[in-house]
């Protein structure tokens, strides 16, 4: 049963109380066969913006959804990883292929020796997250503190069902920006504010999920998050959730002219249904708004110090991102929130609550098509369909790449016939390279980060695409849009998309899922040569999969033929001349053509990921 977000004490005074109550978002809680738990905060922080460092108190109401009684919970400190000798700084001088990112020139430019960037942090410069005071329900709690999570014993278990308070009161320093947090990045942004809170731990059916952040991405808890930051009045702030004191802020969210007699101002930020809450904050930041039709309303942040090049490009991609808005609303489903931020914050791109943090400079095509329109995907893929990002990193990265080059070849009118040809080819290599590790690595245990890319975001989309092949592009967009319908607001599994893919098509899918996913197997057919009406099939690769040809005879007219794989237990709806099943353990598939055969080609249109293309197609002269 999904149950509607109570709102009414908390919005009353709200300045988008009507606008959020709109909006219809779903929380589901707990059904029969699923749950998930529910942490509700309340923060205020104070900045000192000469210093970095804050001080700030929390409070969480937190639900225990879960069938289990819990006698501890967990915490992440993330700020604490940019600090020398942390994991994080172990982990980027012994990785084989370290983030270009942690490192820094430590030798010459003629002779360079690269070193951590995390090393050599000054005190001053570090990330940090110290923790005053935790409380649960008013009594004092102890616990113990391993690198970036905190372990909490509790003094009184919770019971299933239970929803209890933790209060506690923290402080933290801003690091010097290297990786997605921090202060004064290279494009001069003051302070881009990801991971900057106490953060409880995710627990599910497969238990706690506290994980020492070492390098990738998250997973959260859904809740509500009411947050006030008091800072410098000259800095305007971005981020997730909605403004509650336009009228007393300014800064572009209201229409009023406001002085600000004080030297600091308190923004109050309201989030429904979020998994995360993310700002940034800069004193030159340019503030334009757009309003999406039929959609939310468009928040652009940039600093006014770029270049005029760099300007214009913020305000010609405007349009698109609405525009960018509307096409994923239409494939996925309909965008839930009545705001979306796009702001000059990141160290490259990154996607959060409501919001992303991208650089800002470089070109048109680099920053919109290359990043924008990736981050703006992963509004549907991780933060709306939140699956864990540290074990199945391949469904949010790879399901948005998935759309965001489906969107630039409709919007660009690139008309390509295949426009995931880059990560077709990337995987490729990826399988060829004898370094592939199966997708189901954790995301930080790659052995390079480029196998990482290549696995999550490439592979991942060769994932869908060719989910498509199998099933029928028709059902490929119907089950994305039943699996946004059936798992927004949750935390799906790779097994939950497969089995929406099920639904859809009406074909067993779980051999794919299998092979592809959580194996390094490939897939390699071959054309043997034609003997008169004879045509012969090899499986040469361990993955097997149905088979679409393309027969041309001596006559030279054309057939089309499809061979089920026996596994899917049906077949795709198709033109072309149905074939009997291939079971995936005989190696070699004959049939008869009804005339003379001049050549064959597996799959013409290429949305097959085998390795070996080369030897898909074969003929004989007249």
């Amino acid at each position: 049963m999904r149950l509607p977000i109570v709102l009414i004490l908390c919005l009353s005074v709200c300045f988008y109380s009507s606008e959020i109550k709109a909006q219809n978002l779903k929380m589901t809680y707990k059904t029969d066969t699923y749950w998930q738990q529910q942490a509700n905060y309340t923060m205020a922080i104070d900045m000192d913006v000469e210093s970095y460092q804050f001080s700030g108190t929390q409070n969480i109401k937190y639900t225990n959804n879960s069938p289990d009684v819990l006698d501890k919970v967990f915490y992440h400190l993330y700020f604490n990883a940019f600090q020398p000798n942390s994991e994080m700084d172990a982990r980027v001088q012994s990785i084989k292929s370290p983030d270009r990112r942690f490192m820094t020139n430590v030798g010459t430019e003629q002779h360079p020796i690269y070193g951590s960037r995390i090393a050599r942090l000054k005190a001053d410069e570090i990330g940090y997250i110290k923790i005053q005071s935790l409380t649960q329900n008013g009594e004092p709690l102890s616990y113990e503190l391993s690198g970036t999570v905190v372990e909490v014993k509790l003094n009184q278990p919770i019971q299933p069902g239970e929803t209890v308070n933790f209060d506690m009161v923290f402080n933290g320093q801003v690091p010097v920006q290297i990786r997605r947090s921090g202060r004064n990045n290279k494009e001069g942004v003051a302070l881009s504010m990801a991971q900057w809170y106490p953060k409880l731990a995710e627990y599910d059916d497969e238990g706690w999920h506290a994980y020492e952040y070492i390098a990738r991405e998250f997973h959260g808890v859904w809740g509500n998050y009411d947050v006030k930051i008091t800072i410098d009045k000259d800095y305007t702030i971005a981020g997730t959730g909605y403004l509650q004191n336009p009228d007393e802020i300014g800064h572009g969210y209201s229409s009023k002219t406001v002085i600000h007699e004080e030297e600091k101002q308190t923004w109050h930020f309201f989030a429904p249904n979020v998994h995360d809450f993310t700002w940034a904050a800069d004193p030159e930041y340019i503030h334009d708004k757009l309003q999406v039709p039929d959609g939310p309303m468009l928040h652009f942040f940039y600093k006014e110090t770029m270049a005029q090049e760099q300007l214009d490009n913020w305000k010609y991609l405007q349009p698109y991102a609405s525009q960018l808005m509307v096409y994923f609303s239409d494939l996925v489903g309909k965008y839930p929130y009545e705001q979306y931020s796009i702001i000059q914050g990141g160290d490259g791109g990154m996607e959060y609550g409501m919001c992303t943090l991208v650089l800002g400079e470089g070109t048109f095509d680099g920053l919109f098509k290359g990043t924008i329109s990736h981050e703006m995907a992963h509004a549907w893929f991780q933060f709306l369909l939140a699956n864990n990002e540290a074990k199945h990193e391949w469904m949010d990265e790879g399901f948005a790449t998935y759309i965001e080059y489906k969107a630039m070849n409709d919007m660009f009118e690139k008309d390509m016939p295949n426009p995931w040809i880059r990560a077709y080819m990337s995987y490729k290599s990826l399988a060829l390279s004898g370094e592939e590790q199966p997708m189901t690595t954790f995301a930080d245990k790659y052995d390079h980060n480029s196998i990482y890319s290549k696995a999550a975001y490439y592979k991942g989309c060769v994932f869908l695409v060719q989910l498509g092949y199998i099933i029928g592009e028709e059902n490929l967009d119907k089950a994305l849009k039943r699996y946004f319908n059936e798992w927004a607001f949750k935390h799906p599994k790779p097994i939950d998309f497969i089995r929406v893919a099920e639904k859809v098509s009406g074909l067993e899918l779980d051999w794919y899922l299998i092979d592809f996913a959580q194996t390094t197997n490939t897939i390699d057919y071959a054309v043997k040569k034609p003997r008169g009406k004879t045509v012969t099939l090899e499986r040469i690769g361990l993955m097997p999969m149905p088979i679409d040809l393309t027969v041309t005879y001596t006559d030279d007219t054309t057939e089309d033929f499809y061979i089920p794989l026996r596994d899917m237990r049906g077949e795709k709806t198709s033109s072309a001349t149905l074939l009997p099943d291939w079971a995936w353990s005989y190696p070699v598939y004959s049939f008869e053509a009804s005339k003379k055969v001049k050549s064959v080609v597996i799959d013409p249109k290429g949305f097959m990921a085998d390795i070996e293309p080369d030897n898909n197609s074969t003929g004989v002269k007249k």
